[in-house]
């Protein structure tokens, strides 16, 4: 060889030991450690690239100066809003107290509150909404389609700024990789203010594209506020590929909007460096406005010093006495979200997990079943719901909590991702929750442990081999 050849040898061999000695620093999770040293390892050059993208820690970027956190999470709501008395569960009051500790997530009353399995229902309610909208709209999606959908929902937007109405959009620039800039440059000349969240630029190598805003918001003048797991594209209204798309989002008023309102005003302000916080955006509310059901809009972010979903989703399994249900189109547990699920059900604790029978590429498919077995072990029940895709992300516990939100129960949703959830301390909301998952396990098909048992050694060698890499995903 000549010696050019070891001089890239030994750069390349420079550059594996640099970044598996970076990896080892950050001090993550053991699981996501080894499974980063994996790629880097065994995936000469893409492992290597994956990981530049993918795998930096570059969580000391999003962290905001404390005088900015503190106008925009504490100070302004404290200003603005008097706080009531909580009403929750004596079980769940501990819950309620951590988020409001951790996350910033004030208890308010949410009235009027409605649920939505079906896109069509949601996009109808939610276009009348905007279209009555009197001073401003603020819209912050993953994803947003440039199909019919997508070009129905931008004209009630750029109707509404010719009321004159003040409209602002935040999207996240992966999650909208494949819609044409044209389709944001059109709303933009029509006075639509509009943001990435997160650019990504590779002609600059820009490591940003791990760390995602997942957030489904709408605040419409500070009185109405939707939040779930539906974006705004063609699929969450007709599925795909024939298949049915089963999600839930939920539409409330009352001043349980001010947390929605905090959070988006929080997020516009890191992507458009932009600090808004005048009391028009928290409306003074009627008495009559103000009662309703407990809640809280609970955010987690990867510049937390607490992972705070994650600390949220581990307090109610453990805190449930009945049952725990649980929706997610993608099951990739931490270890401790999956003991806490195993504990439950081990102690008697009725825990059933729904998640889509097929979940997207295979890899994700054999990534959620290398789990099923250590839940099915403990008791747990599993249903994979088979007309489509289930893509809700819901959580309902002892008919008195439920949430509903963006995260899935995944690595990337706890850890590394902008995602959201309203808490809702209700028995009657809880309930709803409830017959909407009992509703859909009509749809799926059971999986015991005697079918996961018998898979062939192949299938179980391919999940075991995606289950090293499943932190990444």
């Amino acid at each position: 060889m000549t010696v050019v050849v070891y001089v890239i040898i030994a750069f390349y061999l420079f550059l594996v030991l640099n970044s598996m000695g970076a990896v080892m620093l950050d001090n993550r999770q053991p699981v996501k450690t080894i499974a980063w040293l994996l790629v880097i390892l065994l995936i000469p050059i893409i492992g290597l690239l994956f990981y530049y993208f993918f795998g930096q820690n570059i969580r000391r970027e999003f962290v905001l100066s404390k005088k900015s956190l503190d106008m925009l999470m504490q100070k302004v709501i404290s200003h603005y809003v008097r706080q009531e008395k909580y009403d929750v569960p004596s079980y769940f009051h501990g819950l309620m107290l951590l988020m409001k500790r951790i996350s910033f997530a004030y208890p308010f009353r949410g009235y009027n509150v409605k649920l939505y399995t079906d896109g069509n229902d949601f996009l109808l309610q939610l276009i009348k909404d905007i279209s009555q909208a009197r001073h401003h709209v603020h819209v912050e999606f993953f994803i947003i389609g440039n199909d019919e959908v997508g070009r129905l929902f931008a004209d009630t937007l750029i109707d509404a700024v010719r009321r004159g109405v003040t409209v602002r959009l935040l999207y996240d620039d992966v999650g909208c990789w494949p819609v044409s800039r044209s389709y944001f440059r059109r709303l933009q000349s029509a006075g639509v203010q509009v943001q990435p969240f997160q650019p990504v630029h590779f002609r600059r190598l820009s490591h940003r594209v791990n760390y995602r805003n997942h957030r489904k918001i709408v605040v419409v003048d500070g009185m109405i506020g939707y939040v779930g797991g539906m974006n705004i594209a063609l699929r969450y209204l007709r599925g795909e590929n024939g298949g049915k798309w089963f999600d839930l989002h939920s539409r409330f008023e009352g001043s349980a909007v001010y947390g929605l309102q905090q959070l988006f005003l929080l997020d516009w302000y890191y992507a458009a460096t932009e600090m808004i916080n005048a009391q028009e955006y928290y409306p003074v509310l009627q008495p009559q406005e103000t009662q309703g059901v407990q809640m809280q809009i609970v955010m987690s972010a990867p510049f937390e010093q607490w992972s705070n979903m994650h600390l949220a989703f581990n307090h109610i399994i453990q805190s449930a006495n009945k049952y725990v249900y649980i929706q997610t189109p993608y099951f990739m547990p931490t270890e401790t979200i999956l003991e806490s699920l195993q504990i439950a059900a081990l102690r008697g604790v009725k825990v059933q997990l729904m998640v889509p029978l097929k979940p997207g590429g295979f890899w994700m498919t054999w990534a959620n079943e290398s789990f099923y077995g250590d839940v099915l072990k403990a008791g747990v029940e599993i249903f994979a719901y088979h007309p489509g895709m289930l893509h809700a992300k819901a959580l309902v516990a002892d008919d008195s909590f439920c949430s509903i939100g963006s995260a899935n129960m995944d690595f990337r949703s706890l850890n590394d991702t902008f995602e959201d959830s309203a808490f809702f301390y209700d028995e009657e909301i809880a309930m709803r929750v409830k017959k909407i998952f009992e509703q859909a396990r009509k749809d799926c098909m059971p999986i015991t442990l005697s079918m996961w048992n018998s898979r062939n050694r192949r299938r179980r060698l391919l999940e075991s081999f995606v289950r090293i890499f499943s932190p990444l995903f």
